[in-house]
């Protein structure tokens, strides 16, 4: 950037943060955590500095990179420690006592959070479990095609990659957009519709891709997919399948309104929760497509087994919520998490994260010697800014950035793009100290 530019830009966001007139910049002072209250007061959830003061992310570092694993705020800590101590302290007596009743707290919550019925919701450990629990267990007649995207992240392609070996059936990666920065609602739209075929009977994308930001329009797409099943019969029609984990807490959205027969997230992003942990939601008609792989270890198949019978009329979540002995403190936790963004409010929550990105989208854009790589619309895009800086692998600015504590990422994709990604728990000041550190980053 020249001298003339950059001395603007730095003028601009001084004057923006010595007057304040950044919304939440200059109040944004982080308030102690104290470990006795129970954070559940509605002035705990009244302005941004009150919400980061619930985590405990170090002040002398600059935190943009929560995409990738969540810290924990106060409330998911709190039922996380009072969990682990009774497990601690007696886990035969804790379980038995609490299993059900914590699990079915899990359920609720997660059912409130997407305004579905909790029966259509599976518990899972991760996104990548989620995903290859689906697709693994997807019925597919030979032949049979199995349609994605070039963006979609490695643990799609692997699963779809296992399950297209189970049965011959081909699996085509097709690109909906040339150049992620201009991508639009109509390209999109476009090349899913001249690729499917008579044959497709999966489509397998995701929400938000986090190799490039780009935010797709999936009930537009939805509603694609329902045209050409119109015609279909039930065995021949298109299964919608949405990884969503980078919309997944952030986006004011009720999931049947998505469209999709599946929603696979993890809950350890965005939405804050216990780390592993994840779910499935299904529509009815896709719970019909897929077979359990894993026996869950719930009642009623349970006692199916004993007595020598196979179960019936298991809701269809349950059926394919993995059983076994997990870590039984973070999933327990979970209704906490989705909790927490209730009491923030999702509307909240969604405006707060799409303006701090917006901030950052249009700093970065002034910037001569920045490419920008992410939508600047909201309507196609979320809470991950990617972008090119000349001269300077991804790897390098990462470098660079950590050796004065402020903590970015890069997308793990071939093409890799250097990656900040704004959350709840951060403030326009962060934003204004990381653009300024760009500013002077050249080759």
């Amino acid at each position: 950037m020249d001298s003339l530019n950059r001395r603007k830009f730095l003028k601009h966001t001084a004057f923006a943060v010595t007057t304040g007139t950044l919304v939440g910049s200059s109040q944004q002072v982080v308030k102690a955590f104290n470990s006795n209250r129970d954070y559940q007061k509605d002035e705990d959830f009244q302005d941004w500095a009150a919400i980061r003061s619930h985590f405990l992310l170090s002040p002398n570092h600059i935190h943009l990179a929560g995409m990738l694993l969540a810290s924990h705020p106060a409330p998911v800590r709190q039922a996380l420690e009072r969990h682990r101590k009774g497990l601690d302290e007696n886990p035969v007596n804790y379980m038995v006592k609490h299993k059900k009743q914590l699990e079915d707290a899990v359920y609720k919550a997660a059912a409130n959070y997407l305004k579905t019925d909790s029966e259509q919701i599976a518990l899972t450990d991760s996104t990548t479990m989620g995903l290859g629990l689906v697709y693994g267990s997807l019925v597919l007649r030979e032949g049979q095609e199995i349609l994605t995207t070039e963006h979609d992240h490695y643990s799609t392609h692997e699963s779809l990659r296992f399950r297209a070996s189970q049965s011959n059936n081909p699996l085509k990666k097709i690109p909906l957009y040339d150049s992620p920065e201009n991508a639009s609602d109509d390209e999109i739209i476009n090349n899913l519709k001249r690729a499917i075929t008579p044959k497709t009977r999966v489509v397998a994308v995701t929400w938000v891709h986090s190799g490039t930001g780009v935010k797709l329009p999936i009930p537009a797409m939805s509603k694609v997919i329902a045209q050409i099943n119109a015609n279909r019969a039930p065995d021949d029609r298109a299964i919608f399948c949405v990884d969503g984990v980078h919309g997944f807490g952030i986006e004011d959205v009720v999931v049947d309104d998505l469209g999709c027969d599946f929603f696979i997230a993890g809950c350890h992003k965005w939405l804050f929760g216990p780390r592993g942990t994840g779910i499935i939601w299904g529509s009815p008609q896709g719970w019909q497509v897929v077979l359990p792989i894993i026996p869950p270890f719930s009642r009623q198949p349970y006692s199916a087994w004993l007595k020598n019978e196979i179960p019936e009329n298991v809701p269809p979540g349950l059926m394919m919520t993995p059983g076994g002995f997990h870590s039984f403190e973070h999933r327990w936790a979970v209704a906490q998490a989705f909790e927490y963004h209730q009491k923030i409010g999702k509307a909240r929550v969604q405006k707060r994260i799409h303006s701090l990105n917006r901030y950052c989208k249009e700093g970065l854009k002034s910037m001569k010697h920045v490419q920008l790589r992410t939508p600047l619309s909201e309507k196609l895009s979320s809470g991950i800014i990617c972008f090119e800086i000349d001269g300077l692998a991804p790897q390098e600015v990462v470098k660079r950035l950590r050796e004065k504590n402020i903590f970015i990422s890069q997308s793990p994709y071939a093409k890799s793009y250097i990656r900040i990604t704004p959350s709840l728990f951060n403030s326009y000041e962060d934003i204004d100290k990381v653009l300024m550190e760009i500013v002077d980053l050249t080759a």
